[in-house]
């Protein structure tokens, strides 16, 4: 598979080899990777509201042994 990019419209395509090099001078072969950002949406990573909580200490077997036998 071959990615070639129009001169006239700047059209991205992907094709297999046999039908990129029969291509017309139209048509020029670029890296896939302009063919994927040209294709693929862009990941947006959901914005999340900064948390005011403050977490809590990891405890250890110990500790909450102790927590669990005081109650």
């Amino acid at each position: 598979m071959k990615c070639l990019k129009s001169t006239k419209t700047g059209k991205i395509i992907r094709v297999s080899d046999k039908e990129a090099y029969n291509s017309t001078s139209e048509w020029k072969f670029i890296p896939k990777s302009e063919w994927k950002e040209a294709t693929r949406k862009p990941k947006v990573e959901p914005v999340t509201p900064e948390s005011t909580e403050v977490a809590e200490p990891i405890k250890s077997k110990k500790q909450l042994k102790k927590q669990k036998s005081d109650k």
